[in-house]
């Protein structure tokens, strides 16, 4: 017989901000609704090249607005070097504004979600992020839901690795089997939950469910 669950850990990206859609989709589909003819899998080099120098490289005091500007920025520079165009960013601020207005609906929505939550289990966020996910949840107005907020890029290590949910249980002083974690990817999330011992609940819009299902 299962232990009833006691504990909530989220993913952040995708899940807490979005219907289950991580970012590097949501900003292709925005820069194609730009008129940027790149595919998802040319489109994806692009964001990582200007995601990753931002993992420790903004102030932890970055909030989220800070945070999309600062990303859009260096996908601007990165797009104009791969596919032509001068990068003068104001494309870049169009879909960072977007983003945005997206996410702070979604917050606004998941709010009594979380409020509700919060008052009859224990809240964690476990989110492989740039070092500033503290606040960027301050930002958003979540951090009173949660009692703890484990950023991959403070503890060293990233999901699915167990040291970074490990974290965030000691944090909560929980336990695995009284655990469910809620995130948006399977090789991420789901996979670290199932190497901890936690249980998982799957976000993503219906047809990348019924696609993923369908594969495994």
């Amino acid at each position: 017989m299962k232990a009833p669950v006691k504990t909530l850990l989220f993913d952040f990206g995708g899940t807490l901000d979005a219907d289950g859609v991580a970012w590097k989709e949501r900003f292709h589909a925005f820069y194609r609704a730009e008129g940027l003819s790149l595919d998802g899998e040319a489109f994806a080099p692009a964001f990582y090249a200007a995601d990753d120098p931002l993992v420790g490289g903004l102030p932890s005091t970055t909030d989220l607005s800070g945070t999309v500007h600062a990303l859009t920025a260096n996908l601007e520079s990165e797009l104009a070097r791969r596919v032509g165009g001068n990068g003068s960013g104001d494309r870049g601020r169009r879909v960072a504004s977007v983003f945005l207005s997206e996410a702070a609906a979604t917050f606004e929505r998941n709010r009594p979600v979380l409020k509700a939550l919060s008052e009859r289990y224990r809240l964690g966020i476990v989110s492989n992020f740039y070092g500033n996910l503290e606040a960027v949840c301050d930002s958003a107005g979540l951090c009173s839901f949660f009692e703890v907020l484990v950023d991959s890029h403070c503890v060293g290590a990233e999901k699915p690795d167990p040291a970074i949910f490990r974290a965030a249980l000691d944090g909560l002083r929980a336990t695995p089997e009284e655990t469910m974690f809620i995130g948006d990817s399977l090789r991420r999330d789901r996979e670290g939950a199932r190497r901890m011992g936690m249980r998982f609940i799957w976000i993503a819009p219906p047809e990348v469910q019924s696609e993923q299902s369908g594969q495994q």
